[in-house]
């Protein structure tokens, strides 16, 4: 059938839902072919990038989409690599011939044999691509995978690296492909999906975030995907949403293909000799079932956040705060319940049975191609392995699987959906749960930089289960999951508050608009993500907080003050969350103000006695400069908080951070 799709629009700006001053967002449309087109999709090329143009020609392919671990190495990337990540990279690179692989990774050699062998021609043929030695023959899409160089990446970012047919995916960065009567859409998630790093950025000087060989997602990447996919959103586009992290598997990732309206999903990080083509409908028994995988997704999100939400909110600027919010409201996407009777069953959600979902194999045992022709979608699907069947079943004989080509229908332009809504109200209160930071998983062998999980998201262990109690307990004396003990905030950040402990540090005092979540306006162009421009805070600044039942007013603070009112310059009341206690920061117009609001204060606020110090800037604290807990020299709350894009920081070792 011939597709009705109107013709390409690539020099037509893009076109925001959102009521507001439209900008350029970096985003273009390719035109790969109007009649008929083939797209090649790979995972885990480790690399071997000369083998793209191979697999392109194999499978006349005009453009290829690859799902991480692309292989983004330089000479420079082999010291920061830690000794663990190295080994897993020499474990899986097919650059390494077999018996050499073999003598190296035996158990007799120490990590410095590896390291004193292992060179970055071993590892990637990137420096030969940027070089100009290696030339891409159709255009390479590509997010970043689990194990990429962070540097690398900020590198095209920046704009500093360009090389000819590779497009770098990021949450900044679409694409919208022409091929074959279909305008194809890909916005793209790189990194691997840790839950307990979402506020880590590592060395990451952005939304992105790195270290030591691995990168990793965060919550502001998520939030910037979610303004860039709604400031180009078209009906007549059909969205292609790729991502390391497999949406099958993560919960959070699949919530984020249903605030991105993706209509199809290409994913890989799951390392399978076998690709798997699915959706929601054709694997879950019910839609409840689909609901639990995102609810697990949720509760992991949430673990994390009541540990860190106090801080973050504490640290971030304007731009920052709208990004966060929309990373928030994906994680609040969870579709009602649906009746399983009656005229309302019909009603769930969409994405339940119309978006399809490919979880990719490594590029060395097959891949897919997307036939595209007269706006249909014809999906090939080859994959090999050996096959191991369980006993008693006999031994099949087949060692090689090759998956009929199917065809799907034609894709027409769908009725108009409703603009996103113009403020996403988010929820203030969660479970209030508490963080553990936990080691690497030893036993996983084939990604270096992720938590266990179970059905996408953290699952605590029965142990931890029995330990709940006790966790009470510990928060009452100020300690967090692993029983030690926590420092005063005024005098140490070597490990992160409890989320319900409010402390003195001082907040970004600058507020968003009231009237929805918007983008950021200026400083972005897609390059990079705004950095905060915040001045310094008010170092006269008195911290109070009090029983959260008791409300107070900014006049009644200024009173409690009484004749050093006269001095107050500002009052600023962080919005209440239930259950905790209320704060409050005055603001003093010089040192001598201040001093005089502690001598002359009042002793009682509205009958209660308020607590009253003074507040401490987190910028200008020791602890950031090495004084924390830790390997690397910095402590949990430095590289949770500093690094989320929110405050430049770093790590000079492996620590507790996944690695």
């Amino acid at each position: 059938m011939q597709s009705s799709r109107p013709a390409s629009t690539s020099t037509r700006p893009p076109v925001s839902p959102l009521p507001r001053t439209q900008y350029q967002v970096n985003t273009q449309t390719n035109v790969i072919d109007t009649a008929h087109g083939r797209i090649l999709c790979v995972a885990d090329i480790r690399g071997r990038l000369s083998a793209l143009n191979d697999l392109a020609r194999d499978a006349n392919a005009k453009a290829i989409i690859h799902t991480g671990d692309f292989g983004f190495f330089e000479s420079s990337s082999l010291d920061k690599i830690n000794d663990r990540t190295l080994r897993h990279l020499t474990m899986y690179s097919p650059l390494i011939p077999s018996a050499q692989r073999t003598h190296l990774l035996s158990n007799d050699n120490p990590p410095s044999v590896i390291r004193a062998t292992v060179n970055i021609e071993l590892l990637s043929e990137f420096p030969l691509l940027l070089s100009g030695q290696i030339k891409l023959q159709v255009p390479v899409y590509t997010v970043w995978g689990a194990c990429e160089d962070v540097l690398v990446i900020e590198k095209f970012r920046s704009g500093a690296y360009s090389i000819e047919n590779l497009h770098v995916l990021d949450e900044a960065t679409t694409r919208c492909l022409d091929v074959g009567g279909v305008k194809l859409r890909l916005l793209g998630l790189g990194g691997a999906f840790v839950p307990h790093k979402l506020f880590d950025n590592g060395d990451g000087n952005a939304t992105i975030a790195g270290g030591q060989g691995t990168m990793w997602t965060t919550a502001l990447q998520i939030g910037e995907l979610v303004d860039t996919a709604q400031r180009v959103f078209d009906q007549s586009e059909t969205r292609l949403f790729v991502s390391h992290a497999s949406p099958g598997r993560e919960g959070i990732i699949a919530q984020l293909a249903l605030v991105l309206k993706a209509d199809l999903t290409i994913s890989a990080g799951l390392h399978f000799r076998y690709a798997t083509s699915y959706n929601e409908f054709s694997v879950q028994g019910d839609f409840e079932g689909f609901r639990h995988k995102l609810s697990l997704g949720k509760e992991a999100f949430d673990k994390v956040w009541e540990t860190v939400k106090t801080q973050v909110d504490a640290v971030i600027d304007d731009n920052q705060r709208i990004l966060l919010e929309k990373a928030l409201s994906v994680v609040e996407r969870l579709p009602p319940s649906q009746p399983t009777t009656g005229p309302a069953a019909a009603g769930e959600e969409p994405a339940w049975k119309n978006c399809w979902n490919w979880n990719l194999c490594d590029a060395a045992y097959g891949s897919l191609v997307l036939d595209v022709k007269e706006g249909r979608v014809s999906a090939e699907l080859k994959s090999q392995g050996e096959l191991r069947p369980l006993p008693p079943l006999p031994t099949l004989p087949h060692r090689h699987c090759h998956l009929p080509k199917t065809t799907f229908p034609p894709i027409l332009p769908r009725k108009p959906r409703p603009p996103p809504p113009k403020g996403l109200s988010l929820p203030i209160s969660r479970t209030s749960l508490h963080l553990q930071r936990h080691p690497p998983n030893a036993g996983d062998s084939e990604n270096p930089d992720t938590s266990s999980r179970i059905n996408g998201a953290s699952t605590p262990s029965e142990k931890d289960k029995g330990k709940r109690k006790d966790k009470k307990d510990k928060k009452d004396r100020g300690s967090i999951d692993n029983g030690t003990s926590t420092p005063d905030l005024a005098n140490s950040t070597s490990l992160t508050a409890p989320a319900d402990t409010p402390t003195n540090e001082m907040p970004d005092t600058s507020k968003t608009e009231e009237d929805g979540v918007k983008s950021p306006t200026d400083g972005s162009g897609g390059n990079r993500t705004p950095k905060t421009g915040k001045p310094a805070r008010n170092p006269w600044t008195i911290f109070m907080r009090w029983a959260g039942t008791v409300q107070a007013t900014e006049a009644e603070i200024r009173d409690f003050y009484n004749e050093a009112k006269e001095g107050i310059t500002r009052v600023n009341i962080p919005p209440p969350f239930a259950g905790r206690a209320r704060l409050a920061y005055v603001e003093f117009g010089d040192e001598d103000a201040m001093k005089a609001g502690f001598e002359k204060h009042s002793e009682k606020l509205k009958d209660i006695i308020p607590e009253v110090k003074q507040a401490i800037d987190r910028d200008n604290r020791d602890s950031f400069r090495g004084r924390g807990r830790g390997r690397g020299g910095s402590g949990f709350a430095t590289r949770g908080l500093a690094a989320t894009g929110l405050i430049r920081g770093g790590h000079s070792g492996p620590g507790p951070r996944g690695d």
